[in-house]
């Protein structure tokens, strides 16, 4: 029995799908471009599908388990559940019109033309902001509709905005803020259910380690307690003492995302010596 795992056939996506699998230790050897290949030391299938289609294969039961947009699911799968949250391929949902056009609110849609790869995302939107507006569904380069008339405005996916500004547009709604999630088949068995709980545990141990610093540093022992007071560890700093007398050597693991602060408080407090080194997993 195999775990079938449907990703993006091309792409960032992708791309960073099979990274997540091999920081894993899942091992996918794709040379040949295959749409159905088996990882070498886990018991899963993957199936490199177009991105569209993957909620329905979801849905079927073709698929087991997928590495999917958020954005795409808000789309075409709101009943599909939603496992794990993998924190790449981060974008958002936006409208965006010409930047010489005014707008005050969303009301300013109101009977306006809008392109877009996403027409019930769109619509929910509009519903809820009880504005109506005439939807052209596109595949492609959504863009280009303002400029060749087609449309007023458009909904599409924003990453950095170049993309809009090239084309002369600016953002003025976002409608959903998006990442890479894990989601399931409703028709999971228990035994493909338990296999996904060893996949979810790998995954979490490589996502909290990116997403977490191992820091070493030095004090002098009168310093200890303040120093402790301000790392928070794993449950508490690990104390060493050092060769020179009445100084310790602390290990302790600090958030990314508060990674400046806390080296900031660290020095004021009387740290030295001071290493901070990534982490490649972490099991809690």
């Amino acid at each position: 029995m195999k775990l079938k795992i449907a990703i993006q056939k091309s792409g960032r996506l992708n791309e960073q799908s099979l990274k997540l699998l091999k920081d894993c230790g899942i091992y996918i050897d794709n040379g040949r471009d295959q749409l159905k290949v088996s990882a070498t030391n886990f018991p899963m299938e993957v199936l490199f599908l177009r991105n569209g289609d993957i909620p329905q294969y979801l849905r079927d039961g073709v698929a087991d388990l997928a590495i999917i947009g958020e954005n795409l699911l808000y789309e075409k799968g709101e009943d599909l559940s939603i496992v794990e949250r993998l924190g790449f391929s981060k974008c958002r949902v936006s409208i965006a019109i010409p930047k010489n056009e005014f707008y005050h609110s969303v009301d300013d849609l109101q009977g306006k033309k809008i392109a877009t790869s996403y027409p019930n995302t769109v619509q929910k939107f509009l519903k809820k902001h009880q504005v109506e507006a005439e939807l052209h569904k596109i595949s492609g380069s959504v863009e280009i509709a303002p400029n060749i008339g087609l449309a007023d405005a458009i909904c599409d996916i924003v990453s950095s905005g170049s993309t809009l500004f090239k084309n002369n547009l600016k953002e003025t709604e976002i409608i959903l803020k998006s990442e890479a999630v894990l989601a399931t088949s409703p028709n999971l068995s228990n035994e493909k259910a338990e296999l996904l709980a060893k996949l979810q545990f790998r995954i979490q141990t490589v996502l909290k380690a990116k997403e977490s610093k191992y820091v070493l540093l030095n004090a002098p022992n009168n310093k200890i307690d303040q120093i402790i007071s301000i790392l928070p560890g794993m449950k508490s700093p690990t104390l060493l003492p050092l060769a020179k007398e009445g100084w310790s050597s602390l290990h302790t693991v600090i958030q990314q995302e508060k990674f400046w602060e806390i080296i900031d408080e660290l020095k004021l407090a009387g740290a030295e010596g001071i290493l901070v080194c990534p982490i490649e997993k972490m099991v809690i």
